[in-house]
């Protein structure tokens, strides 16, 4: 068997594999083909692919097979920007690990009880998975020795230096022995990380995986010519029209996220928002109900969804088109995960189109044009929202008389992971109107 095929071959262990495979993971992606025998040959390395492509399984199998279990120091590090993507590196490392008896992963980030944390860390752990904040925290208070670290990972190095934690990141590498081997992974390579590469890493081994034409063969593109005004309604005709069974909509802001997540929940939609000002405990809950399907939209800022990996999303909405080819790309590569099929919406107002058109230069393609008519009356509506004094009783109303109507519209797909309370025929105007008393309900009991 070709070796670039098979996990095995690559020197991935019998124990390992199996989880694998349980998990329905039997062939390499490119970026582990090329990464894994680097890595266990213990070279540093400068990876530069996208979210989407098995980076994290690409530096976390040859780190698992390099641990030695007998030894309770902390051997491999891997600092990532955000609290999501360690909670997602350390869920990775559990399923690879079901097998192998003994070998501890602590996951370490902002928001979580401290003194939990710490009577964790007093227990042998062999790998940490840490927001860089969080990390250096208990660096002060002797809580963590890095000196025993022999295998480092920065992960989504980009995202750490947009985000301003550069700093922080060279704090944690003079608390490193030199001997290390360092892995850095990165979507794209700005000069400050070539440089901090160039200051921290002994002849790295660069690996590259174009990930573009990927992005264009597996996920459909379209852009939907609209105006700021109209942006609202556009988006509810667009969920009508494409009946999305797992959706996460991209905004600018928290506030715009937070207006239009609420919007969205008094059409009936079963929402909620994903952003930096929620609190961990809410944000994991938020999470829970949209990895178990009991959300169909997911509302988010960039930050916030960084690194989210959920299967079974079939849709992403560009609320605000990105101002970057490379933000576009970590967008809408939250669908068309694993090789499935995905589409990506992008809406664009006038004022967009120079973003527009950076975008499209990035990946080297022109993106499908269309433009929707909005129904008379769901324009007024809009109109009346987003005035200061919105009456949010004929939008509740409009919502309700929607519900009872489009009886002969596609039934949407399900996905494996569907709400287990939900009557599989249940159709998707059915559920509508079940969110519709639900969050009627809810609101009646906030007051």
């Amino acid at each position: 068997m070709n070796p670039l095929t098979d996990f095995k071959a690559l020197g991935i262990q019998s124990a390992i594999c199996h989880a694998l495979k349980a998990h329905g993971l039997v062939k390499p992606t490119p970026i582990q083909q090329r990464a894994i025998p680097v890595i266990l040959d213990g070279k540093d390395v400068i990876a530069q692919a996208q979210t989407g492509t098995g980076k994290t399984l690409a530096f976390v199998l040859p780190i698992l097979e390099k641990i030695d279990i007998e030894s309770s120091h902390v051997q491999a590090l891997i600092v990532t920007p955000t609290r999501e993507l360690a909670i997602q590196i350390t869920t990775e490392i559990k399923k690879m690990i079901e097998n192998l008896e003994g070998l501890n992963v602590l996951s370490v980030y902002g928001g979580q009880d401290v003194e939990a944390q710490l009577k964790k860390l007093k227990g042998a752990q062999h790998v940490v998975v840490a927001t860089p904040g969080r990390l250096l925290d208990h660096v002060r208070r002797g809580s963590i020795q890095l000196h025993t670290v022999k295998m480092l990972v920065l992960d989504e190095a980009d995202q750490m230096l947009h985000m301003g934690f550069l700093p922080e990141v060279e704090d944690i590498m003079h608390e490193l022995s030199d001997d290390r081997q360092t892995m850095l992974f990165s979507a794209t390579m700005p000069q400050q990380i070539r440089s901090l590469a160039k200051k921290y890493m002994i002849k790295p081994e660069d690996i590259r995986v174009k990930t573009t034409q990927i992005t264009v063969k597996d996920i459909k593109q379209l852009v939907i010519e609209t105006t700021d005004r109209a942006k609202q309604a556009t988006l509810r005709q667009l969920i009508e029209q494409y009946r999305p069974y797992m959706a996460i909509i991209f905004c600018r802001t928290k506030r715009r996220a937070s207006t239009l997540n609420e919007a969205l929940i008094g059409f009936g939609y079963a929402s909620d928002e994903l952003h930096g000002d929620l609190s961990q405990a809410k944000r994991e809950s938020v999470m829970k109900s949209f990895r178990d399907a009991k959300l169909q939209l997911l509302v988010a800022t960039d930050v916030a969804a960084r690194g989210l990996d959920v299967e079974g999303v079939t849709h992403v909405f560009n609320y605000d088109i990105p101002h970057d080819t490379e933000s576009y790309i970590h967008r809408i590569g939250r669908t068309g995960r694993a090789g499935g099929k995905g589409l990506a919406i992008t809406l664009v107002a006038p004022k967009d189109k120079m973003y527009l058109d950076i975008i499209e230069k990035g990946i080297d393609m022109q993106v499908e044009r269309h433009k929707v008519q909005l129904p008379k009356e769901q324009s007024m509506q809009q109109q009346r929202s987003q005035r200061p004094d919105g009456d949010n009783q004929s939008a509740n109303r409009s919502a309700n008389r929607s519900a009872n109507q489009g009886t002969n519209r596609i039934k949407p797909q399900r996905a494996s992971g569907r709400n287990k309370t939900e009557s599989p025929t249940m159709t998707y105007d059915e559920r509508r109107a079940k969110n519709i008393q639900r969050n009627k309900e809810r609101r009646k009991g906030s007051r």
